[in-house]
């Protein structure tokens, strides 16, 4: 069995807000929080220089304990350029590369998001977000009907012919399909569109499927 592969492309965020270097820090947030996103890419040139984000503005701000009055604060806040403050070092990667590495490089680098680059040209941005969605998509769990988990103690050849010819027998439609690598061998989680599984089960244990759980979706 393998993993149906995820690409960066397919889940991506591609409508991009970016601001130019000389964006002010009060600009920079008032367009984050008009459009509900938490990053801005500074391009200049057509060339990302720099990502600057809401923790990166938040940092920036002058503390509450300052004596500074609000309109003096404000003064600052629009004075100060995103050139200024921006983060100059992010990780990128590339729109045919698979979501599971995107998300092995936020975990390793302790980041939420990466620039999705093809050689110097921005092509969109994925997010902690995108990925979730992107494994809750691609696992069914989001969708109406029912999950059935299959457990084999190690990987073996006909396992999908054997799981079709169940699924014909019982007349269901599988819409999901997806595999887990565990220490105890693999389990397939199966995703069908209607909420009645006593038949698939019996037809899977009728091939020497083990059905460990299963998990209905309204």
């Amino acid at each position: 069995l393998r993993r149906l592969i995820m690409y960066i492309c397919d889940y991506m965020s591609k409508d991009l807000i970016t601001v130019s270097p000389s964006t002010s820090m009060m600009q920079a947030a008032d367009l984050m929080d008009e459009k509900d996103i938490n990053r801005l890419p500074v391009i200049k040139n057509d060339k990302v220089i720099g990502l600057v984000t809401k923790e990166t503005i938040i940092a920036n701000r002058p503390s509450q304990a300052t004596s500074l009055s609000a309109h003096e604060v404000n003064y600052l806040l629009e004075k100060t350029r995103v050139e200024e403050i921006m983060e100059t070092q992010y990780l990128t990667i590339g729109p045919k590369e698979q979501v599971e590495k995107a998300a092995q490089l936020m975990l390793q680098h302790h980041v939420g998001v990466l620039l999705v680059m093809e050689d110097t040209k921005l092509l969109g941005l994925i997010t902690d977000k995108d990925i979730f969605k992107a494994f809750a998509e691609i696992s069914g769990y989001t969708v109406k009907g029912a999950h059935l988990v299959i457990e084999l103690a190690k990987d073996k050849q006909g396992v999908i012919e054997e799981v079709g010819d169940a699924l014909v027998e019982t007349n269901k439609n599988l819409t999901h399909m997806t595999v887990y690598h565990v220490d105890q061998g693999i389990r397939v989680a199966l995703h069908i569109d209607d909420q009645e599984t006593d038949s698939l089960k019996r037809a899977l244990e009728n091939r020497g499927y083990h059905v460990m759980a299963i998990y209905l979706k309204d």
